[in-house]
């Protein structure tokens, strides 16, 4: 008798936390029920970039950050040894990365099969990469990177610097093995657009109103000629968009579209 005692009672509080996780999961998606955003930060300049890891780690938002090895506020460039901590804290707190390329050139053309023209904005210099190039200049911010965070978390994709892509600078990143990640219509949250054209205040309003289950967003870490900082009402635009029922998720490996 004992042991049938037992035994029911075994069973019941099997049932009861069948009963309890059924219930969680059901809840779960509550939080959710506006839909998932993905919020990607490219490099940019760097300037409010603890300021926007703070607001993004009391959120408890996390981010696909694409990296280049760009010029910052520092005077050092974004993958040199002096950003190593912060990019081991941002790689901590769960966020995970994918390439920008390496030196943050523009693709302004396709001369021939596998090969496209790649240029500076600033007067650097321009070449011609070939698919070995191609290779080359997407993987060499991943090595910088995993030079101060060796476990970090990095998706095969790529994003062209402006999002400006060529039918040959894809396809050659596909045959290195990543799948170009753009953004959505409503993703683009304008923190590189002149501030006095563009207040924060009308950029945070269009996103929080107009954003949509599934849109993937970008920014930067600081822009350099916005005079009043995009960070300065990010998080205004995170809380907004969590309190319409959004969550936010790192990009799938397979990126979205």
């Amino acid at each position: 008798m004992r042991a049938e005692a037992r035994r029911r009672i075994g069973a019941a509080l099997a049932l009861l936390a069948l009963l309890l996780a059924g219930r969680a999961e059901a809840q779960a998606p509550a939080s959710c029920r506006a839909g998932t955003l993905y919020l990607t930060i490219d490099t940019g300049w760097g300037r409010e970039a603890e300021q926007i890891a703070e607001i993004l780690k009391r959120r408890s938002v996390r981010a696909t950050l694409f990296v280049a090895n760009e010029p910052t506020h520092t005077g050092e460039r974004s993958l040199s040894p002096s950003w190593a901590a912060f990019w081991r804290a941002r790689a901590a707190e769960g966020h995970v990365f994918a390439s920008h390329t390496d030196r943050h050139w523009y693709f302004r053309g396709d001369t021939g099969p596998g090969r496209t023209r790649y240029v500076s904005r600033t007067r650097e210099g321009e070449e011609v990469l070939d698919q070995a190039a191609m290779c080359r200049e997407l993987a060499r911010p991943i090595e910088r990177l995993r030079e101060a965070v060796p476990g970090a978390v990095v998706l095969p994709l790529w994003r062209a610097p402006g999002g400006i892509t060529t039918p040959g600078a894809v396809a050659m990143a596909a045959s290195c093995g990543l799948r170009h990640q753009g953004w959505t219509a409503n993703g683009f949250l304008g923190d590189e657009l002149p501030s006095d054209a563009h207040p924060n205040a009308a950029l945070a309003r269009r996103a929080v109103a107009n954003i949509r289950d599934g849109e993937v967003l970008v920014m930067h870490w600081g822009i350099r000629s916005r005079r009043d900082p995009y960070a300065n009402v990010l998080d205004e635009v995170i809380g907004g968009l969590q309190a319409r029922g959004f969550c936010f998720a790192t990009l799938p490996p397979e990126g979205r579209r």
